[in-house]
C-alpha cells in the first residue's frame, strides 16, 4: 500500500497508545477541499489518514501523535477519543452534500490501512467505532451506506445478522425495565448511555447511531425486535 505524505500542523501529543479506530466521513464537496481543512492550523481540526475514493490514502498526523478527528464524546467510558484512537476520515460529500454509497476501490483500501494500523497496535474489533458512535447527538457519519459488514468479513469490527426476531418495539417516552435493559445493553457495547428505565432522547440517538451502524435498513430510533436481537448478539460476540 502506498501512502502519500500530506502533513498536517494540528496534533499534540498521546497520553497513551492507541487501541481504538473511529472512522469518519469527509463531510465536504471534495476531497481536495477536505484535505485543505484538515491541514489549515485555524481550522483546528485533523485526521491521522483520509482515504480518497480512488483509494489513495494520505497521511496527515503520524499514528504515534494525538490527531483531532473526534471531538467531545465516549466510547467504553474513555472520553477522550483522540488520545486513544487512530482517526480515518473517508471521502465523501455525507449527508450535507449528496451522501452517496463508497466505491469499493476506496473501501478496499481502507480495509488495507485498517491491516497496516493494527499490525502496530492492540485494537480489538469493539474498539473500531464510527463518529456516530462516539458522538450520537451530534453525528451522523460514516452513514448508513458504509459497508460495516464487508469489512468485518475482511477481519475489521463486530457484525452479525440474527434471524428475524419480530417483538416489542421501544420508543421515545416509554419507561419500563425493559428501557432499562436496553440502555444497560447499549452502555455494555460501549455507549454512553446511564440506565434510567425511561426511554429519552438522548436514548433516541444512541438507538439511531447503533443502527446506522449494526442495522442499515433502518435508522429511526425505535428499538425493534431486529435492532435488540442484533445488540444481544453483538454483546455475545465480545461487545
Amino acid at each position: 500500500m502506498t501512502i502519500i505524505e500530506a502533513p498536517s500542523p494540528n496534533f499534540d501529543a498521546r497520553k497513551a497508545p492507541p487501541d481504538k479506530i473511529v472512522l469518519h466521513y469527509t463531510g465536504m464537496k471534495t476531497g481536495e477541499a477536505a484535505l485543505a481543512r484538515l491541514r489549515d492550523p485555524e481550522a483546528k481540526v485533523s485526521a491521522h489518514y483520509v482515504v480518497e475514493e480512488d483509494g489513495h490514502v494520505f497521511r496527515l498526523v503520524p499514528e504515534e501523535r494525538r490527531a483531532w478527528h473526534a471531538g467531545a464524546g465516549s466510547w467504553k467510558g474513555d472520553r477522550d477519543l483522540n488520545s486513544s484512537s487512530v482517526g480515518i476520515e473517508i471521502v465523501n460529500p455525507g449527508h450535507e452534500f449528496g451522501y452517496r454509497p463508497f466505491p469499493s476501490a476506496q473501501i478496499d483500501a481502507v480495509i488495507d490501512l485498517m491491516d497496516d494500523i493494527r499490525g502496530r497496535w492492540t485494537i480489538e474489533d469493539s474498539g473500531i467505532i464510527g463518529h456516530s458512535d462516539l458522538a450520537p447527538d451530534r453525528k451522523e457519519d460514516p452513514g448508513e451506506l458504509f459497508p460495516w459488514k464487508r469489512l468485518a468479513q475482511a477481519g475489521h469490527g463486530l457484525w452479525f445478522e440474527p434471524p428475524p426476531a419480530p417483538g416489542l418495539s421501544l420508543a421515545e417516552g416509554e419507561e419500563g425495565a425493559a428501557v432499562f435493559a436496553l440502555q444497560a445493553g447499549f452502555t455494555r457495547l460501549g455507549y454512553d448511555l446511564p440506565p434510567s428505565g425511561r426511554f429519552d432522547s438522548r436514548t433516541t440517538a444512541v438507538v439511531r447511531a447503533f443502527q446506522r451502524h449494526w442495522v442499515q435498513t433502518r435508522f429511526d430510533g425505535v428499538a425493534d425486535g431486529e435492532t435488540r436481537a442484533r445488540l444481544i448478539a453483538l454483546l455475545r460476540l465480545g461487545g
